[in-house]
């Protein structure tokens, strides 16, 4: 123990290749008694012997094309933004969804093609009338898209940019949680 100490606090690796040197030719020592070239050999059939965890195809591009092999894609697995965020999304409303909720009584809001940050200090219910929103919510790279039909419950907090492509009209109302 106290020459070990003594050669990592000098850091001296020459001791231990050293040491390394004389436990392999122990090592060997112990080791069952064939000749060396009996050794090779035993080595070599193992190898042999394992299974073959991958090949190399020689084959050419056409012969790769007509071959019966199977290509599997793996896609990540990412969830839907609205399960993400909490947005409830029904599409294509009934009238008389429409009616239940009395929708022609909401305020409604009209845009041309514009983007727009925006931040929802409250449930929000929207249906929209006309045209297509792209929600791109604070910090993500993915998107999700509302047409006309759709209707929408934005949840409070939410923070997200709204891309319009064009001529946008929609109803809103303003909720209390747990109305619906």
């Amino acid at each position: 123990m106290e020459k070990r100490v003594s050669m990592f606090r000098d850091g001296v690796g020459g001791e231990v290749k050293k040491n390394r040197t004389q436990r392999r030719s122990s090592e060997s020592r112990r080791a069952p008694f064939l000749p060396t070239k009996v050794q090779n050999s035993a080595t070599m059939a193992s190898l042999a012997m394992a299974p073959q965890l991958f090949s190399i195809s020689k084959r050419n591009k056409a012969e790769r094309k007509t071959s019966h092999s199977t290509h599997v894609r793996i896609r990540s697995m990412q969830r839907p933004l609205e399960e993400i965020y909490s947005i409830r999304v029904e599409r294509n409303v009934s009238k008389e969804r429409l009616a239940e909720l009395e929708v022609s009584k909401w305020s409604t809001w009209k845009t041309g093609k514009c983007n727009v940050p925006w931040d929802w200090h409250v449930d929000q219910l929207v249906f929209i009338e006309e045209g297509e929103v792209r929600v791109v919510p604070e910090g993500s790279e993915r998107h999700m898209s509302f047409v006309a039909g759709d209707l929408v419950r934005y949840p409070k907090w939410f923070e997200a940019d709204l891309w319009f492509n064009g001529y946008y009209q929609e109803r809103y109302s303003f909720r209390a949680y747990g109305d619906d």
